[in-house]
């Protein structure tokens, strides 16, 4: 069997969401057996020389910058991979498409629509390889949630309804950081975490056409500087088909660290899921074919050899984490760059970021107008309707 093609790759940025891409890159070649692609880990880029150098020593880069443009003229990095502060994904995403590299950025994918069109124009234009990093569509039971969806066991889907609750703001005496300045971060728990909700709901349901949405900042003054983005978000969303939704995202739950949840509900049956219990699917049908009986919800433990990624890892009841979601994520991207598939509809393209940061914008609207406001959404340079 041929050894698999060398890709190099670039990393922008070296603390929590560095540090899980990075392990992905080191797991891709025993999870993926042979691998699509096999990452070379060539350099990454960081704020602060020392940290970063370690951080590079820690996670097996040949080499570490505090200047990210010295990853775009690389000619030995293939793969620019964006995981900095939301300020800094426009433009260095933007250098490297146009500089040929293929591309990973971290959500959201810009700090509001604008932005995150221009990320996705550029890209477009250049023809590469590009993945936003919603990796929650990489958790293997939301995927077997996603086919069953597919496969019409719901029957006509009629609502989704969302939560992302944390609690690393809840004390007022929090300090401020990048994530709580609107001008670094765009917005505050609606696009840090919202945004997930909202590309799970368009990834399993539909397009999100308008919303009626309220946002609060709960604590103004925080030790280092003053809050302008949002504490907390409440919004009902339609979908396309009439499908009715809600969205609810907070960093100011007590007791509450990464409780993102969702149920899907239609004619035949519900779905429901619980990151803080990642391998379980609970699903209810209403057993209406022929000679069945309605059941209660049930526990689905998503590890059998035959469930989405399962077969790469255990034997069955060898429960996964978090971390895997981005070892499946960035194995689908590699197998895109090597052709064989897109990154579509499974992975979320620019596209997909570019949308759900019209939605974000739209809710941010409705929040200041009181009104029920439309999404509007461009194609991917032309400007028109997308």
């Amino acid at each position: 069997m041929a050894e698999p093609a060398p890709i190099g790759i670039g990393l922008l940025g070296y603390e929590f969401m560095g540090r899980a891409h990075a392990g992905a890159y080191r797991t891709i070649p025993d999870a993926f057996c042979p691998p699509p692609l096999r990452p070379r880990l060539v350099a990454l880029a960081g704020r602060t020389p020392d940290r970063g150098a370690a951080a590079a020593r820690r996670y097996g880069f040949e080499r570490s910058t505090t200047d990210w443009r010295e990853l775009v003229a690389d000619e030995k990095i293939g793969l620019f991979d964006d995981s900095g502060p939301n300020a800094l994904h426009a433009e260095p995403t933007i250098a490297a498409a146009r500089a040929g590299k293929h591309l990973l950025c971290e959500k959201p994918l810009g700090r509001d629509a604008a932005e995150s069109h221009a990320i996705w124009a550029a890209a477009d234009e250049a023809g590469v390889v590009h993945m936003c990093g919603f990796n929650y569509r990489f958790v293997p039971a939301v995927r077997l949630a996603r086919e069953m969806l597919e496969a019409g066991d719901l029957g006509e889907v009629h609502s989704f309804h969302g939560h992302y609750r944390q609690d690393w703001l809840a004390d007022p005496r929090a300090p401020h950081s990048w994530r709580l300045d609107r001008a670094a971060a765009g917005s505050g728990a609606l696009g840090d975490i919202g945004s997930h909700l909202i590309d799970l709901a368009r990834f399993l349901v539909g397009e999100v056409v308008a919303v009626v949405g309220r946002t609060r900042t709960v604590v103004a003054d925080r030790p280092g500087g003053r809050v302008d983005v949002d504490d907390a978000v409440e919004a009902v969303v339609e979908l396309d088909g009439g499908v009715a939704g809600t969205i609810s995202a907070t960093r100011l739950a007590h007791g509450r660290k990464n409780d993102l949840a969702f149920e899907v509900h239609g004619s035949r049956g519900s779905l429901a899921f619980d990151l803080e219990r990642l391998n379980e699917l609970h699903v209810h049908l209403d057993g209406s074919e022929p000679g069945a009986r309605a059941q209660g919800f049930r526990r689905v433990l998503v590890t059998e050899a035959d469930h989405p990624f399962a077969g790469r890892w255990w034997p069955p009841g060898h429960t996964l984490g978090w971390e895997h979601s981005f070892v499946h994520e960035i194995g689908h991207l590699l197998a895109a760059i090597a052709g064989e598939h897109a990154v579509a509809p499974y992975g979320a393209t620019f596209e997909d970021g570019y949308r759900a940061a019209a939605v974000c914008d739209a809710i941010l609207a409705s929040s200041a107008s009181g009104r029920r406001e439309r999404v509007g959404y461009l194609g991917p340079a032309s400007g028109g309707p997308g």
